[in-house]
């Protein structure tokens, strides 16, 4: 007897990583719903629908959960994909920029999971958080990026011990993924220990494993993709 595909939640995910994530959940038959504040001008592949949501807003991910469940009627994963980067100097950056930036990562991953836990539980699923390696090592004028990436990682480990042994937590920290198509230039490959940038599809094929039974020992944990940059040793010549 066939049994329902499984379905995956992933916000942010209309384009980059998330839609990476989203095209091979659904190229596998599984079916996907991809929340996002801007959809406009997206295709979306077969077997994902797309929502139009801002996932900071508490109301609008209470609407969508409780869409979720009247039309897909479970959920096995969650992937917290949404956010976006601010580059202000400090003496520069407003509390509202400081807390929009936080809202986009870290609130909107709260807010997420406490409106999924019951069908998480429900489905024993996974969720991924979708933290980075600015959550380590950062550039100038990123406080409110590193930040919500950190805040992403504590809260992940954080949830892994509410939330089992029902629902497994883990969060994806990647380094340089190209997500935009920019062109790259050999230096660029080379600096990384294994001789390229990163692709959108190698975080697609993380995800995919932290999300499925095949993990099914792993929660807590941090999964860094970087190319191996955050364990280089760098000297000035």
């Amino acid at each position: 007897m066939a049994t329902d595909p499984r379905v995956t939640l992933i916000s942010g995910g209309a384009r980059g990583i998330g839609a990476a994530i989203a095209a091979h959940l659904a190229g596998r038959g599984e079916r996907v719903v991809v929340a996002d504040r801007d959809i406009a001008g997206i295709a979306a592949p077969v077997g994902v629908r797309l929502v139009r949501c801002d996932v900071a807003d508490e109301a609008a991910v209470q609407s969508l959960l409780a869409e979720v469940t009247a039309t897909e009627r479970r959920l096995d994963g969650l992937v917290c994909n949404a956010g976006f980067m601010r580059r202000t100097p400090l003496a520069q950056l407003s509390l509202a920029d400081w807390r929009s930036v936080l809202d986009a990562h870290l609130t909107s991953a709260f807010l997420l999971v406490r409106a999924a836990e019951r069908l998480l539980r429900a489905a024993r699923g996974s969720v991924v958080m979708m933290s980075s390696t600015r959550a380590h090592m950062s550039e100038p004028d990123t406080e409110s990026y590193a930040a919500a990436k950190g805040g992403l990682l504590a809260l992940s480990h954080a949830l892994a011990i509410s939330l089992g042994p029902d629902v497994r937590v883990n969060a994806i920290s990647p380094g340089w993924i190209n997500s935009r198509g920019e062109t790259l230039t050999p230096a660029d490959h080379a600096q990384h220990p294994v001789g390229r940038v990163g692709m959108v599809e190698d975080i697609a094929r993380l995800a995919a494993f932290l999300l499925g039974p095949e993990s099914g020992f792993v929660t807590g944990a941090e999964f860094v993709a970087d190319g191996g940059m955050t364990r280089k040793m760098i000297y000035a010549p």
